[in-house]
């Protein structure tokens, strides 16, 4: 067959890209044709999403694919991070910029809200760990300062449904987007009206919910004709959560196996047939995301390389700028098993500092804090890798299944240190790759949407025959030292 062409949208927290796929049937080939910055934006004491500047991008992207490529793709799709929202009012027309998840608004929202409906309510109807920066609440701090953009709502659309909406016209809520809402029923995958009305907020402006592979329509007229794209070109419904995605591109190779999407945040999960809502899963803040294929996301959320790159900022702000590979080299060399810390700390959420942050914890827990930018990064990758150790064994007890390997996916595998780190905090084959996997899980939905591949299987085999992995295997040398780190860890 001729090769099909399909271009993946890929808006992640910190950037942004626009991908084209070649497929031949039985390979997958990528080519990044436009990368931009992801930067929000602080205005009136309101952190916001420079959403009209991301569109500007994906749009330059596209337009980038016509001009080089010629006009004919069988499929756009676009995937992003998760809860937040666009709203548009009985026109259409976007009230306001999109807020950050990291803004203050919302961080006594979950608080409010559970002493109208119980924690354990909102979780046996969702699935999702309670998380107070989740679209609920975000809505529900809405309420509770009487926002005007309420009351002149026509429509809330999650970050990738606006894309969508604006690249066709249709306005839908796609499945793994919606789950991540906590607004999403877990059983009947359709919205929680019942909570909805129960907190006062409004059931109608949310539009229907469509799974994985829906093709929303062709491309508006305008749009196509402007970037010179064919008008027939079919947009699709891909996983638009980028770890929905991600997780469809991971090339599970039939051992029982974990995974973990490794980016600013840290999902690390495994997929299951069915949601598991119990109470140990709700003790221990697991969650239940959709995903392709009708599979359930049952995964831990972790702060991930955040804590890494807000380092990397603040030391720029204070004039020390290095490079991440330069960071990780300082990793590397520095003192090992310092200071240790909890990822999910609340103080490393959105501080100010992060190494001053650190530092703060450090001291609050006895500890001595790092001295340096490689003793600092270090701490990060050695926490979290015991991290990644506490919620693997986590993950076998709520499940029931001995986990042999964990696939590590997404921009985070480029860190070999963590990666062998990991290795050796679980004592178990950690296999990395591939590094586009968010991009690669679009483009396989669309391929699956279109009828290329005939199942997910299907088309994770095709992952395996397309992308290189690397194996690590854990240093027994070091056992002891990770061992007693994991204990000490245990105790934070």
């Amino acid at each position: 067959m001729s090769e099909l062409k399909f271009a993946a949208v890929d808006l992640g927290a910190e950037s942004g890209r626009v991908v084209l796929g070649f497929f031949d049937g039985s390979r997958l080939r990528l080519e990044e044709v436009h990368r931009f910055s992801n930067t929000p934006v602080r205005a009136a004491g309101t952190l916001h999403w420079d959403i009209l500047r991301l569109w500007n991008d994906i749009q330059e992207g596209l337009g980038k694919i016509a001009l080089h490529h010629g006009p004919e793709l069988a499929g756009i799709g676009v995937d992003t991070w998760g809860v937040d929202f666009g709203l548009l009012d009985a026109n259409d027309a976007l009230i306001g910029n999109p807020v950050h998840y990291r803004d203050v608004r919302h961080k006594d929202a979950l608080e409010q809200a559970t002493t109208i409906v119980s924690r354990d309510e909102i979780f046996e109807r969702t699935g999702l760990a309670l998380l107070p920066f989740n679209t609920l609440y975000q809505l529900f701090a809405l309420k509770q300062a009487n926002s005007p953009q309420l009351d002149i709502a026509g429509t809330l659309l999650l970050t990738p449904d606006l894309l969508n909406f604006w690249l066709t016209g249709r306005k839908a809520a796609e499945y793994s987007i919606a789950s991540t809402t906590q607004m999403l029923d877990a059983v009947t995958r359709d919205w929680a009206g019942e909570l909805l009305t129960g907190l006062g907020l409004p059931r109608q402006i949310l539009p229907e919910v469509v799974m994985p592979g829906t093709e929303l329509g062709a491309i508006r007229a305008d749009l196509a004709e402007r970037l010179k794209l064919d008008a027939q070109t079919p947009v699709f419904a891909v996983g638009g959560h980028d770890t929905a995605s991600a997780i469809a591109a991971v090339p599970f190779d039939g051992r029982q196996a974990a995974y973990l999407s490794s980016g600013t945040w840290s999902l690390m999960g495994v997929e299951l047939d069915e949601p598991l809502i119990n109470d140990r899963t709700a003790e221990l803040n697991f969650t239940n995301e959709g995903g392709v294929g009708g599979k359930i996301r049952y995964l831990k959320n972790i702060a991930g390389l955040w804590l890494v790159q807000e380092c990397r900022r603040a030391w720029i702000r204070a004039g020390r700028e290095f490079s991440y590979a330069q960071l990780t080299e300082m990793a590397t060399n520095a003192r090992p098993f310092g200071a240790l810390i909890e990822p999910d700390d609340a103080g490393f959420v959105a501080p100010l500092s992060m190494p001053e942050a650190i530092s703060e914890y450090a001291a609050r827990n006895n500890q001595a804090a790092p001295q340096n930018e490689g003793e600092y990064v270090r701490c990060c990758l050695e926490s979290l890798a015991l991290k990644y150790r506490w919620t693997l064994e986590k993950l076998e007890e709520l499940t029931g299944r001995k986990l042999e390997v964990l696939n590590i996916v997404g921009g985070g595998t480029q860190n070999k240190l963590l990666a062998q780190f990991t290795a050796d905090a679980i004592g178990r084959p950690v296999v990395c790759g591939p590094v586009e996997a968010t991009a690669i899980g679009n483009i396989l939905v669309q391929l699956l949407a279109q009828g290329s591949l005939a199942s997910l299987d299907e088309a994770r085999a095709v992952v395996r025959n397309s992308f290189e992995v690397e194996t690590y295997i854990p240093n027994a040398t070091s056992k002891v030292q990770w061992n007693e780190a994991y204990e000490k860890f245990q105790l934070l």
